[in-house]
């Protein structure tokens, strides 16, 4: 089931019915567990019960924590139980034929022939198994005390808004919530009902609407001139951050208007000024949970500068498997975490307590950042590393081909242009979007109405559910 599918806005409907009638708490949080279980099944109610056995682990392992009688060992040889555990299913339906076809490319000259198994994906697998990795740490460091109730427990996993793309929330944030008696109001459901709005037209009007290009100029990697090239790698940008903010703003605007609340996961992304900027701002759920739960540990900045280099280009190579499995992915990890190694090599090198940059100096990071993030974009989007090559090509050595741009990709290009210079220049903000301001319903209809009047041709699933 899908935020964009109408089948949706009628079960979300009979949700917050259920919602409103019923007064008692524990009635409304089984009503929210049996909905996203609900939910989930709708893509695939065979996975359900995958989801149902690693929350029931990750669940009994908490409390086994708990009650180890303070051995240390026994502790650990438990929280290594959980995490071989969940990181084994998902290894499994994510990577294991990633592997064996990586390895069968190794073994295949000498005459060993591997093949792959019928797997699917899981939706949603890689978010709801982070969540729960997160809650076993926190519970062993003594962080976070173990939730004795499997209700709360079962629908801190699944609840539905963040189920299939996130945002990967911590259970510190969400338990107290379960716990308090959380109302519906109107004030809530306002701001909700105008987040989801802002990410439906994100996602629908402006995402969707891309696909066909910039699916269509990498199919056709190479046939097309460096502006063309450049303009589809400029697209698919915007693209894949309309597609991936949009998500995260219906999942948050759906929660809001049920009264719970989700962290934010994008912050302006493209107003970064340094690469370690850009991943302060975008997926910002996922960064902070790769700085906590692997940089951290792995000895972050602590074990001296070339350590810390080390442990910022594994924390990036992870991240870019964790997107998907394909060496492709791996390289865009790669290239992020070689573009933070230099980003902090120059901040203590060249740029120590100089105090805050220049104008110039701002925008020439911004620059820089840009290029980067939009040059290893390619490498997130192709379908392997000879279509990445052919649109490197095109963009920086040989720009002959086919002319081609689109109207609706400059279009777009343009509006997030002036939208960013608004925001930057603080001309622009959510906030203005206040009930209490005549423009307020102009612009939440008018997107609306774009929306319902000029549908993208076909249904486009979001770009995260595959991972």
């Amino acid at each position: 089931m899908s935020f964009t599918r109408i089948e949706f806005f009628l079960f979300f409907a009979a949700v917050l019915a259920g919602l409103a009638v019923l007064r008692d708490r524990q009635a409304r949080k089984v009503l929210l567990l049996l909905a996203s279980y609900y939910f989930y099944a709708c893509w695939d109610w065979r996975f359900l019960a995958l989801l149902m056995a690693a929350t029931a682990v990750s669940y009994l392992v908490a409390l086994g924590l708990d009650g180890t009688g303070g051995s240390q060992s026994k502790r650990k040889g438990l929280l290594l139980a959980g995490l071989v555990l969940n990181l084994g299913i998902l290894g499994f339906f994510k990577y294991c034929n990633f592997f064996c076809e990586s390895l069968g490319g190794i073994l295949s000259p000498l005459g060993v022939q591997l093949g792959t198994l019928p797997i699917v994906l899981p939706i949603g697998i890689s978010f709801y198994i982070f969540q729960m990795l997160s809650y076993l740490i926190d519970v062993y460091r003594g962080r976070l005390e173990p939730c004795r109730s499997v209700l709360d427990f079962a629908l801190f996993v699944a609840f539905f808004p963040k189920l299939v793309a996130g945002p990967i929330v911590r259970a510190a944030d969400f338990f107290p919530q379960l716990c308090s008696d959380v109302r519906m109001s109107w004030h809530d459901a306002f701001f909700g009902f105008r987040q989801f709005t802002i990410g439906l037209f994100k996602k629908v009007f402006i995402a969707d609407r891309l696909t066909v290009f910039v699916d269509h100029v990498f199919a056709n990697a190479g046939g097309f001139d460096a502006g063309s090239t450049w303009l589809a790698v400029l697209a698919y940008g915007v693209q894949i951050y309309c597609d991936f903010s949009g998500y995260s703003d219906m999942a948050i605007g759906t929660a809001r208007i049920m009264g719970y609340r989700l962290p934010a996961n994008f912050e302006s992304p493209y107003l970064a000024t340094s690469i370690t900027d850009f991943w302060r701002r975008w997926h910002i759920t996922l960064s902070t949970w790769l700085r906590d739960y692997l940089y951290i540990p792995l000895g972050g900045n602590r074990k001296g500068e070339w350590r810390t280099y080390l442990n910022l280009l594994i924390t990036m190579v992870l991240g870019g498997l964790w997107h998907g499995a394909s060496w492709t992915f791996v390289c865009w990890g790669a290239l992020h975490g070689c573009a933070l190694v230099g980003d902090k090599w120059v901040g203590a090198k060249l740029r120590p307590d100089r105090g805050a940059p220049s104008a110039l100096a701002r925008l020439a990071g911004w620059l820089v950042t840009m290029l980067i993030v939009f040059t290893a974009w390619v490498f997130f989007r192709a379908a392997s590393f000879g279509q990445a090559f052919l649109m490197l090509r095109q963009m920086y050595v040989h720009p002959g081909g086919i002319s081609w741009c689109h109207p609706f990709a400059i279009s777009a290009l343009l509006a997030i242009v002036l939208v960013h210079i608004l925001m930057a220049v603080d001309r622009l903000k959510l906030d203005q979007l206040r009930p209490d301001r005549m423009a307020t319903p102009v612009v939440l209809f008018s997107m609306w109405w774009l929306v319902l009047a000029f549908p993208a041709k076909g249904f486009n699933p979001f770009v995260y559910a595959q991972f």
